[in-house]
């Protein structure tokens, strides 16, 4: 109906906003802030219609359709049920948590964004880096990561307030230990997993969208405190298998959240504090060698003499007290992580006139921790400091025309692993420095062996990161059409700062690694110069504008049309300190200053010439996004909605610190290779003792990078088709079909300065060299950190929704997800992006990796539920105390395992790359099933078996390759330099099965207000205490998927010594609500 009246009041602030149906009867109210509003339509001569109680979220639109009848404009006919529950306005596919879902939920470590992965189509990383990796961890982002439809966790996009929150490397946002918190200050979040409007930018995967709560016209809020210990805790499983007790567990989360009106109907304001005390008990099981080992008894039965130098770094590696296997064992201990975390957040929003209104948003959020490491041998303090601000000014022009300008600012402070105190005194005696005036070193024993970190004078990093953000987003509606365009910048300034392994990591591998160590015979030394640090002044400059067009075409059929262009300057440094190999097979890299003083490398000429970093891939970046949603019935109560989408893969800021940080001529860390015992592990020598690794270190150890000079542009395609059907009043379902194709993916890896293989009819074959020369591509330097983009990535899935809303005190989710994502290479931040990862695959043949990404969850299956407790309204007294206020509630998670790559340890492919990146693959016994299924059988104590090795074998020497291969030592007619065939994430993990139960009882207490009541919680996570295992991991810690040792022999390995969940962990709490 042309002319008709429109008004929609916000049923919180009262604040409203009118406007007129056009000749067609179409209307459009863009810009609404989430929450629960009222709609009234009048006509002359027509009776007013309402609609109460519609529910707008965010990322999403409502379509809200009404027939007038002929009456007295003063008769109010009250309209319910007539907003259907199935978007019919728009392809993006989306899934909404509101408020009361937020905070009724259990909610382990009350991380809001955690409950993203409620939605189909979205599962945690469970294998990102633990804590406990040393700085891996927090130089990858300590936010907990997430993968969305596919894509890798960097691609995605998290949003408050409209701002970008993600972190220094383009990760998930999150505190110290991985949360987000202020649950009671969000009033709501979306996460669109597809095919979203051109408004949206800096993202190829996902967005999760979060509002923070404003206050109202009412004084609203709660008090909380949350208790947990570990008195009714289960105990770790590996604790169990040692038969050590169950270590002590104190936290206590508590805070307060209130917000009402300063002026009513103008002026709101919303505040929350939220604190966390911590001490728990952690345990990260290490592989150690045994005792029998650590006295020269190898289970071999070769007995060798310990050097006397290592005797005394014997003393770092703990005893093992745990399951024994060959050499090794497990050593397990009760550790204790103590963090103390405050939180705080505002909101004000103001209302001026019908015209105009702002809100301003400040978010601060500090996280200490300390921790033992591994071998508690040091005491380790890590700290996120966070700073978040948004303001928005809003103005209405005309009822067809509104504006929204907004400036926010994201900065993060982070100290990484810093090692503070020595809780074994030979991790903080300077005599066991390999080097002068430095701690012991690092120690890295190829075969499946814990790495040992360095002593007081270790690695560690510290991260600066902050974001000045500025957006204006127009909306116009003319006729049919709902027009959006507007424009954004993001100015980001990156200041990392490393201190790289001062006191030197050494290697020893080979298939008799374990007796190299203890007879003191390193293979490598890689270290950063004493005298050298490295901090960086990372700048870059992001530019976008879209253009975005919901066309109603006809009553039930809307077409999404829009284009975004985005693009990004040339990352730059402050003081010029980039430098970058053209080739890799280039003698010097080309540097981004012409500061002589800067650019001589030991006495050697350190660059080429002067040039950008690279060339700019991202000026072509327009990228269109088309979609439609059609109602086939024309009742609403059914929608056909698919789409077609382009989105750009910027080249940001964090993920060039890996690559870039420790580079020559600006950052000197080196890599020489000791050979036998010529030079041996010295303890308190200085750099310059001309019998001593350290002097070794000349222009030919140094590291050097490539970054692809001339990047093609790196982008994903997605497509998707999918039905929603509105059951009843308050149930849908949606089905739908994804699809993705990632073109140029990035392929990163920490050394790609390997000897290259050729390909034969048994495989690729690296060169016949059994007295190991160097051959690699560029002998010039000791490694080569690689960066290109020649690789892709698909994805398909079948998503399944069903959604009901809470009616009759019940509601429920269920999200199912078929799906299978594939690439030739999963990383991004660095090569060892996950702890499942291989660390440098072959560059020059991607193909060779080409299998299911790292992330890869086939099956993944998630139902949530709220039941509040039906009691007769008949009851009184203390019956009714007792029966009524009862509420329930779960989460239960149900997925396949992730996958991991079973492999051969230390270099016999003679790849000759640095560090524990070399390795090997075998082949596959064909019939033979990998896996272990019975893993859970084993009896306590006994190492858990999961990769069956019997279905393995080293790689063989075919007649056609034999006088070409170099064999095993240890096995006759084997090719040790022969790719094996089992290929990468060839065996599946053990599948996930967490449940999560709440039951809350709530007290009303109405002499004090209608509002007033108390809420008693207790909450157990993962209540069937089910353990679930992390697959056996290829690098980090034990190497546990290292099936074969360097000479050929069997490791003992693949066997499972991580947890992705905890134990059964139960939580009490009160909270007081008005």
């Amino acid at each position: 109906m042309a002319g008709a009246q429109v008004t929609i009041t916000n049923a919180a602030t009262g604040v409203s906003r009118s406007l007129v149906t056009d000749s067609a009867g179409f209307y459009s109210a863009p810009n609404l802030l989430p929450g629960s509003y009222s709609v009234i339509f009048s006509a002359p001569g027509f009776s007013t219609a309402k609609e109460s109680d519609l529910t707008l979220t965010v990322g999403a639109q409502q379509v809200l359709n009404i027939a007038l009848k002929v009456g007295e404009a003063t008769q109010t006919v009250q309209v319910e049920g007539a907003a259907p529950q199935v978007q019919l306005g728009s392809s993006i596919i989306s899934a909404e948590v509101q408020s009361a879902t937020v905070r009724e939920l259990p909610l382990n470590g009350r991380d809001w964004a955690s409950l993203a992965t409620l939605s189909p189509g979205v599962n945690a990383i469970e294998t990102q880096m633990p804590f406990e990796s040393g700085a891996v961890r927090g130089n990858r982002g300590f936010g907990a990561q997430l993968t969305i439809a596919g894509g890798r966790p960097t691609q995605n996009n998290y949003r408050l307030d409209g701002l970008s929150i993600n972190d220094y490397g383009n990760g998930g946002p999150g505190s110290v230990i991985g949360g987000n918190l202020g649950v009671d200050a969000i009033q709501e979040f979306s996460v669109l997993t597809g095919n979203y409007s051109a408004e949206y930018g800096r993202t190829s995967g996902g967005v999760v969208n979060a509002i923070s709560k404003s206050g109202t016209n009412g004084f609203h809020g709660d008090i909380y405190e949350f208790l947990r210990n570990d008195k009714l805790d289960a105990t770790d499983f590996f604790l169990n298998a040692s038969g050590q007790p169950k270590p002590p567990y104190r936290r206590n989360q508590f805070g307060i959240a209130a917000g009402g009106p300063i002026r009513k109907d103008r002026t709101f304001i919303f505040g929350d504090y939220e604190g966390i005390r911590q001490s728990q008990g952690v345990n990260v099981p290490a592989t150690v060698p045994s005792d029998a080992a650590r006295a020269g008894n190898l289970a071999s039965g070769t007995h060798v003499i310990v050097d006397p130098a290592i005797q005394k770094y014997l003393a770092l590696y703990p005893h093992a007290n745990g399951p024994m296997s060959g050499d090794k064992g497990i050593f397990s201990f009760a550790g204790v992580r103590v963090v103390n975390e405050n939180y705080y957040t505002v909101r004000l929003d103001h209302k001026f006139s019908a015209q105009d209104s702002l809100f301003a948003t400040y978010l601060y959020d500090d996280a200490p921790y300390t921790q033992p490491d591994g071998f508690n041998n040091l005491s380790i303090l890590s700290q996120t400091t966070r700073h978040i601000a948004a303001l928005e000014e809003t103005h209405v022009f005309t009822p067809a025309l509104i504006n929204s300008a907004r400036l926010g600012f994201n900065r993060n402070a982070v100290i990484n692993y810093q090692s503070t105190s020595a809780i074994n005194p030979a991790a903080g005696d300077p005599t066991l420095g390999s080097v002068l005036g430095q701690n012991s070193p690092s120690i890295r024993i190829s075969g499946g062996f814990t790495n040992l970190l360095a002593g007081l004078s270790g690695a560690n990093a510290l991260h600066n990161w902050n974001s000045i953000q500025f957006y204006d987003d127009a909306f116009l509606t003319h006729g049919s059409h709902a027009l959006k365009f507007g424009y954004a910048m993001e100015r980001m300034r990156y200041n990392p700062f490393t201190i790289y392994n001062p006191a030197g990591i050494w290697r020893f591998t080979g298939g008799n690694a374990l007796e190299r160590f203890l007879t003191n015979q390193p293979n490598s030394l890689e270290t950063g110069l004493p005298g050298r640090v490295n901090p960086r002044g990372y700048r870059q400059t992001l530019f976008a504008g879209y253009l975005h067009d919901d066309w109603r075409l006809r009553r039930n059929l809307t077409l999404n049309i829009g284009l975004r262009y985005e693009m990004t300057t040339v990352l730059n440094e402050v003081h010029g300190q980039l430098s970058n190999l053209r080739s890799i097979t280039d003698p010097l890299p080309y540097c981004g200053t012409s500061n002589p003083a800067l650019t001589l490398v030991l006495g050697k000429q350190g660059c080429t010439g002067v040039a950008p970093y690279y060339s700019n891939p991202t000026t072509r970046n327009f990228e269109p996004r088309i979609g439609f949603a059609w109602d086939p019935r024309g009742n609403g109560k059914t929608a056909v909605r698919g789409g077609f989408a382009i989105f750009d893969i910027l080249p940001l800021p964090g993920y060039y610190y890996t690559q870039d940080g420790i580079e020559t001529p600006f950052f000197l860390t080196g890599t020489v290779n000791t050979g036998t015992a010529k030079y041996p592990l010295k303890l308190g020598v200085p750099p310059t003792d001309p019998q001593s690794a350290y002097a070794q270190l000349g222009p030919g150890s140094l590291t050097a990078g490539i970054m692809e000079s001339n990047p093609k542009r790196n982008y994903i395609e997605q497509w998707n088709l999918n039905v929603q059907h509105q059951i009843t009043s308050n149930l849908t379902a949606t089905v739908g079909y994804v699809g993705s194709h990632g073109v140029h993916m990035m392929i990163r890896g920490d050394d790609g300065d390997m000897v290259i293989p050729t390909k034969t009819s048994a495989g690729w074959l690296w060169p016949y060299n059994p007295t190991g020369k160097d051959l690699r591509i560029n002998p010039n330097f000791g490694g080569i950190r690689f960066m290109f983009f020649g690789t892709g990535s698909t994805y398909e899935a079948l998503q399944v929704n069903v959604q009901k809303r809470m009616s009759r005190g019940f509601q429920f989710g269920v999200s199912y997800t078929y799906s299978k994502a594939m690439d030739d290479s999963s990383a991004t931040i660095a090569g060892d992006a996950f702890s499942n990862s291989v660390t440098s695959w072959f560059w020059f043949a991607p193909q060779i990796s080409r299998s299911v990404s790292d992330f890869n969850v086939s099956n993944s299956l998630s139902i949530n539920g709220i039941w509040q407790v039906p009691v007769s309204p008949s009851l009184h007294g203390v019956a009714a105390a007792v029966l009524r206020g009862w509420e329930m509630g779960s989460i239960l998670k149900l997925n396949n395992g992730i996958p991991t790559t079973p492999l051969i340890g230390g270099d016999p492919l003679g790849v000759q790359n640095s560090g524990s990146d070399a390795f090997s693959i075998p082949d596959r016994v064909p019939g033979c099933d990998p896996v272990n299924h019975n893993y859970k059988s084993s009896p306590r104590g006994v190492f858990l078996g999961y990769i069956n090795s019997d279905c393995y074998t080293v790689p063989k020497a075919t007649p056609e390759i034999a006088a070409q291969c170099v064999p095993f030592a240890k096995v006759s007619g084997s090719c040790s330099n022969l790719l094996g065939n089992a290929g990468r994430n060839s065996v599946i993990g053990p599948s996930l099965v967490n449940l999560d139960f709440s039951v809350y009882k709530n007290f009303a207490i109405s002499k004090i207000s209608e509002s007033f009541h108390l809420q008693f919680r207790t909450e157990f996570f993962n209540i069937l205490n089910h353990a679930n295992f992390a697959p056996p991991l290829p690098f980090f810690g034990a190497s546990n998927a290292q099936l074969f040792n360097p000479d050929g022999t069997n490791a003992h390995a693949g066997g499972l010594q991580a947890l992705v969940t905890q134990p059964r962990d139960i939580q009490f709490a009160i909270k007081v609500i008005w």
